[in-house]
């Protein structure tokens, strides 16, 4: 099937000029029209250009969300909800103009229970910034997509990370959510009970809805215990193949690992010339233990035997919380390593998940995939979960290489659909996956989507021309 653009048929109407003068007078310079500020709200991580919207809004709280939803709709004017614009798949772009919501100064940890385990926080609340403030509670939240994206935003793309193998994603973790709905109302989906069976998942709903069903101001989320004990290590592998396969064993024999990330050759040559690290140019795999100082031993003695029947060798710890913070970073900052490996060049970019006993298969048919193409390549991911990315280094500029990248992509998602995987384990659907939901779900599931969008968001103002075509 043939994947139409995107931006095929998109229609922009100029800002009202009654709209512009509503949120100019109550919003003062917290409304803005500038150009370079609507830039900075019409590009994200994608390869898709610049779309900017027509005006950015400035919000400090769900009252204020309230009233600039309740004018655009007046004047049937779109809204983009904005975080930090962190996003892969094109989420953020004004494809039909009109306002962006900026929520990155609802920034405010409402209320920290530390003896319910959760907290609660504005949509503007980075990951990191909330870990600051759990230090002194011996808590921590434990999603972590690598970059500081805001819980808002996390919890609109359904977000993973590094520690989904053992705490899971912002679907298992978001206990419940303050939206305002298209007309302008404030619905609250849950309790903070831990557990509820009273009337539909509304929670559940709003994760993973990529802005098009509301905007999220508030979220509250399931915070953890730090652990006792933590300890990382890094394999190497001769063979991709080997490497993968060492992951399978490790999880269908339940060791309960935190992180396990795999990394080709090509992306920790990036990371040594990107990070100044001197980790052997190899397949190689990340993992991290967490639990007492017992456990944590016994679940690395473990996985290291489990390794070396499979061929890993240079079994390295870092059981230091400045190797493991090293560590770490090196494998957060992989994406932007691999970019700066072509001066100029975008990433397109994977993350397909398959079912734990094909990611072998997968990843290695995505292998034989990018072997062909004329541009650098690289493989890493989240393999604990069956989840992992192939970067793609395009000219942006060079419609052939752009083609030719778009083809191997759809090569790759068509590979994990068929061995009953997703075309996206975390980044979400955006502009880029579209017509992938279409063939993963049918034609039913979407038409059951698209009435859900229609009667929340009938006049279609929320992030339009996401996810699917209304």
């Amino acid at each position: 099937m043939d994947h139409p653009s995107p931006f095929a048929g998109a229609l922009r109407r100029p800002l009202p000029v009654a709209l512009a003068d509503i949120l100019r007078s109550r919003f003062g310079d917290r409304f803005s029209v500038a150009q370079a500020v609507r830039d900075h709200h019409g590009r994200d991580e994608s390869p898709f250009p610049v779309t900017p919207p027509d005006a950015v809004v400035f919000a400090h709280s769900t009252e204020e969300v309230v009233e600039i939803v309740r004018a655009c709709r007046a004047h049937g004017v779109p809204i983009i909800p904005f975080g930090v614009g962190s996003s892969l798949e094109g989420h953020l772009l004004a494809l039909h103009g009109g306002v962006t919501i900026d929520l990155s100064q609802m920034n405010r940890v409402l209320a920290i229970h530390a003896e319910d385990l959760s907290v609660t926080v504005q949509a503007g609340v980075t990951r990191k910034q909330l870990n600051d403030e759990l230090k002194s509670t011996g808590l921590f939240f434990p999603i972590d997509p690598g970059a500081d994206a805001s819980l808002g935003g996390m919890t609109a793309t359904r977000a993973s990370g590094t520690n989904a193998v053992r705490y899971g994603t912002m679907k298992e973790n978001v206990l419940g959510l303050t939206v305002v709905t298209p007309d302008g109302k404030v619905v609250r989906t849950a309790s903070r009970a831990r557990k509820s069976s009273a009337g539909y998942d509304l929670t559940r709903l709003f994760v993973g809805s990529e802005g098009t069903l509301g905007v999220v101001t508030e979220v509250s989320v399931r915070v953890y215990p730090v652990p006792e004990a933590m300890s990382a290590a890094v394999v190497n592998f001769a063979t991709l193949d080997d490497a993968v396969r060492a992951v399978i064993q490790t999880i269908q024999l339940g060791v309960p690992v935190a992180r396990c990330e795999f990394l080709c050759e090509h992306t920790i040559r990036a990371i040594n010339a990107h990070s100044h690290t001197t980790l052997r140019e190899s397949p190689t795999l990340f993992f991290e233990f967490h639990g007492t100082e017992a456990g944590v031993r016994e679940q690395a003695e473990t996985v290291q035997e489990i390794m070396r029947e499979h061929g890993g060798e240079d079994f390295e710890w870092a059981t230091r919380p400045e190797d493991r913070t090293r560590l770490w970073n090196a494998r957060h900052n992989a994406y932007f390593a691999c970019l700066q490996t072509r001066a100029g060049g975008r990433a397109i970019s994977t993350d397909t998940c398959v079912p734990i006993s094909r990611l072998a298969d997968s990843i290695s048919g995505a292998r034989a995939i990018l072997d062909k193409a004329s541009f650098p390549s690289m493989l890493l991911g989240h393999v604990g979960d069956g989840n992992f990315h192939a970067l793609l280094l395009i000219d942006p500029n060079d419609p052939v290489e752009v083609e030719e990248a778009e083809r191997m992509n759809d090569q790759i998602v068509r590979l994990a659909l068929s061995m009953d995987g997703t075309c996206t384990g975390e980044h979400g659907v955006g502009l880029h996956k579209m017509g992938f939901l279409v063939e993963e779900a049918g034609d039913d599931a979407i038409e059951l989507m698209r009435r859900i969008k229609h009667a929340i968001d009938p006049d279609n103002i929320m992030n339009p021309g996401k996810i699917f075509a209304f």
